[in-house]
């Protein structure tokens, strides 16, 4: 969603429920977006500067691609509404890690653990929370490592510290999810259907756990 959506969302929000403080409320909105923006933009640079300096050491990347999102304004109202919580901007930089994002592919399981090894070493980079779902995958067979990390932001008179999610997953991992996902939103399906679909996209996730697997093992017979 582009920033204008943004506000728009925000303001018809605001036009049926408190008119009386729509300015104010959009004008937080829009300075908490940027801190996370910001924090986005920190990670994701971080994690270019460690795809450059393994390639250099190595020569390969272990990284396929970085994508970074913010969380949509209806994402945040459910997810405070589903905590029991009021819609301000205090509610939402106490309460919520996960308003940026930024999504790691990467080539191999070991590539995983590397880079998070990496990312959470440096000084200026706090662990906040660890789930490591490749060990101990969702019931649905969803495999990821995710992070809630705080990384610092330096404005023009200020610091802040900001929370972010990192997801890190292998190629296959990520092409598994995203299908998944797109086909978990289909309203339509009957109970017999997703019962189904249920069973085959977790036998899909355990077969592409088993590629990951193979072709890590024969990575590391190769680099031996």
């Amino acid at each position: 969603m582009d920033h204008k959506a943004f506000k728009d969302k925000i303001a018809d929000f605001l036009l049926e429920n408190q008119p009386e403080d729509i300015k104010a409320f959009m004008n937080e909105m829009q300075t908490l977006m940027s801190y996370y923006k910001c924090a986005m933009h920190e990670i994701e640079a971080k994690f270019k500067v460690l795809n450059e300096q393994f390639s250099l050491q190595h020569e390969r990347n272990p990284i396929e691609s970085i994508k970074t999102r913010l969380k949509s304004f209806e994402s945040i109202k459910e997810k405070l509404e589903r905590k029991g919580l009021p819609l301000t901007t205090d509610a939402i930089w106490n309460s919520l890690n996960d308003v940026a994002g930024v999504r790691v592919v990467c080539s191999f399981i070991d590539d995983i653990h590397m880079l998070a090894y990496c990312l959470i070493s440096q000084d200026d980079v706090k662990l906040i929370e660890i789930k490591d779902y490749i060990k101990h995958p969702k019931p649905n067979g969803y495999r990821s490592l995710h992070l809630i990390v705080e990384v610092p932001i330096f404005l023009c008179d200020d610091k802040r510290l900001v929370r972010a999610e990192v997801q890190l997953r292998t190629i296959n991992m990520n092409s598994w999810a995203k299908l998944e996902h797109r086909m978990r939103y289909k309203k339509h399906l009957s109970d017999e259907i997703l019962a189904k679909t249920h069973d085959e996209l977790l036998e899909c996730a355990e077969i592409s756990n088993q590629l990951d697997l193979k072709m890590q093992a024969i990575r590391n017979i190769i680099e031996k």
